[in-house]
């Protein structure tokens, strides 16, 4: 089994899409992160949801004294702020966090494995022979492809 077996099809996200866009896109398809991409959808970050996360409270995530002070009306104020703001704009606060995790269609099982180990990710970009993206696997995945059949 390879890579490219496992793949699922993902809508690409760009740096330009807002928050609001990248979580819906992640609630809707299941997703432990988004992979973004190029104007030539190349894969240039795999951001973990965590990170995500992360990226939609950058002005806040590293001062926990000044998360504390903000009362729930200005916290719904926060999140409904969301969708103004691009993933781009999140992600250069971040940026020293962003990884790219990706393997080749034609990587076999064990490599994904290795991969997602060590960059302690549960989602990886599959790309082709030019760098391209195809789908992305996740850790349940790549879990359910090659431990059901023990179970």
């Amino acid at each position: 089994m390879r890579a490219r077996d496992l793949a699922v099809s993902v809508p690409p996200v760009g740096v330009d899409d807002s928050v609001l866009r990248v979580v819906k896109l992640m609630v809707n398809e299941g997703l432990p992160g988004v992979i973004i991409v190029d104007g030539e959808n190349k894969p240039q970050y795999v951001v973990p949801d965590s990170q995500v996360l992360s990226l939609m409270l950058a002005q806040y995530s590293d001062d926990s004294a000044l998360v504390r002070t903000i009362d729930e009306a200005s916290a719904d104020k926060f999140w409904s702020g969301m969708g103004t703001r691009s993933i781009g704009d999140c992600l250069k606060l971040r940026l020293d966090e962003a990884k790219l995790v990706k393997v080749p269609a034609d990587a076999t099982v064990l490599e994904v494995a290795s991969a997602l180990s060590k960059a302690r990710s549960a989602l990886i970009a599959v790309v082709d022979d030019r760098g391209k993206l195809t789908g992305c696997i996740t850790l349940n995945g790549l879990l359910t492809a090659v431990a059901l059949p023990y179970l």
